[in-house]
Parts: structure tokens; sequence; C-alpha cells
């Protein structure tokens, strides 16, 4: 059971090829100003959102990234014609609720794994949240009937899916506070500093292209890192930098960050 995928810019993909994807935007909004409809296309990554909303920006498309509630990480990205006002209620995807016994365990990678078994392609589904008793995911809407009626279990455990969900939404993150001292806002220092590596093996990461600023690769060493700035180390997690101000009697600055857990 795959999206159906008329009126979009493409199916699920792992985006490796740049020139593809830039492709695909460019003919979604070829396609909505031919049409004067919008366009949608399936659900994208940070990084893919991040290379989207830059392309959006050079064709000056009216556009919106949107996944379904307002932190969502994964979002489709909206094509409107030009004198419309892009409207979340227009993206072609619904939310469904999976109840289950409070003693029971639900893990993210279980409702993955039970919706890429009824043939979903990846990009079809949204942001995954869960808590005790509940889970509420995101999905292309040509999916969702299917899913309804044909998903009882999840890891093993027996679920009830409905259409819709109740606010407020489960909680999309838990996070872990770390405070550290750093030597500079460096990208290395801070770097090397969360990840628990030396400044050496923060530079081979990051001239590898394994370090991303706010979604995007940087492999400047001595860009520097700022408050607010979300750093994604590859094979350590992502984090967000809260403060990089204060300094300590030795003249080294104290790193406040949230690990995504």
């Amino acid at each position: 059971m795959k999206g159906n995928h008329s009126n979009d810019a493409g199916g699920d993909k792992a985006i490796t090829d740049s020139r593809f994807f830039t492709a695909m935007l460019e003919d979604a909004t070829a396609l909505c100003q031919r049409r004067n409809r919008p366009v949608f296309t399936d659900f994208l990554t940070e990084v893919e959102q991040t290379a989207a909303e830059s392309l959006m920006k050079r064709l000056h498309a009216n556009y919106l990234l949107w996944g379904g509630f307002e932190d969502a990480e994964r979002r489709m990205l909206g094509v409107f014609p030009p004198y419309d006002e892009p409207d979340g209620e227009l993206f072609p995807m619904d939310g469904i609720t999976a109840a289950f016994r409070t003693a029971d365990s639900v893990e993210h990678r279980s409702v993955l794994g039970t919706l890429m078994a009824q043939g979903i392609e990846r990009g079809c589904v949204g942001d995954i949240l869960i808590e005790s008793g509940r889970c509420v995911f995101f999905c292309r809407n040509t999916v969702t009937r299917a899913l309804l009626a044909d998903v009882t279990k999840i890891g093993g455990v027996g679920v009830r899916l409905s259409q819709g969900y109740a606010e407020p939404l489960p909680a999309a993150h838990g996070f872990k506070e770390i405070s550290l001292t750093v030597a500079s806002a460096r990208l290395d220092c801070v770097t090397a500093a969360l990840a628990g590596v030396g400044r050496g093996r923060a530079e081979e990461l990051i001239t590898a292209g394994e370090v991303m600023i706010n979604s995007v690769v940087c492999k400047k060493v001595s860009q520097n890192v700022s408050e607010g700035d979300r750093l994604t180390v590859r094979g350590t997690g992502k984090f967000i930098i809260d403060d990089l101000g204060n300094v300590t009697r030795k003249g080294r600055l104290i790193l406040s960050a949230r690990k995504y857990v």
C-alpha cells in the first residue's frame, strides 16, 4: 500500500542527488503556477526542509512547511499560487491516534516498522509522538483508510486506531540538560565538548561533513556557534545551544545545552 502521489512533487525518497531534489522542487513550483492550485511534496527531513526553503526563497515562491503541528520535525512542503494564503488545513495529511493499554509499551521504531510493513513509503509518514497509552502519528491522507482497517497491533501490542487526535499532543521530545566549559564558541571546541572527543577528532568529524548547524552541514572548524543553534553530530546526537556567554575565572565559556533523548 503506497501513497498516491498525483498532484505532488514526487514519491518517497532518500535524497542523495541534490540535482534531483532541486529539479523536483522546481517542477512542483512550475506545476503550481500552471494549474493555479497548491502542490505538495511528501514529508521532508530537516535537512531537506532547509534545502527546500533556500530554493523556495530563490524562486520567490509562495510556500509553507507544515507537519501537522507547530514543532513538527518532518514536514511537507506546500507550494501555493502567488495570491493564496498558505494554509496548513489544505495539506494532504491526517493525524492518527493509536490507543493501547497503559501497562503496555510502544516504541517509535515499532510504530515505524509496522507502517513500513504495510507497504507505506517513508515519505508518507511524518512525526510519531508517544506517551503512556497513546501514540499520535501523521501520515498522507491517501493511506489513512487502509491503516485504520488493517493495523491492530504495533510491536505485538494491541492497538485501536482512530482518525484525529486530542490536544495536547504527546511531547515530541525529551531533553537531557548539559553544562560544560569550552575554550571558545568555535565549532570544533563545542563539538568536542558535546561529543566527548578531542579537538582533533572533532575537526575530523566537521571536515567529513558529520556536523550540522541548524540542519546545514558546516565544514568550517572555526565557525562560531550561537545561542539558539541546533547542533547535530552524526553518531552522537542533536543538541540545542541554550547559553554560551558566561565566563569562568579561567576565561573559559560556560556552555549550557540540551540533548534530544
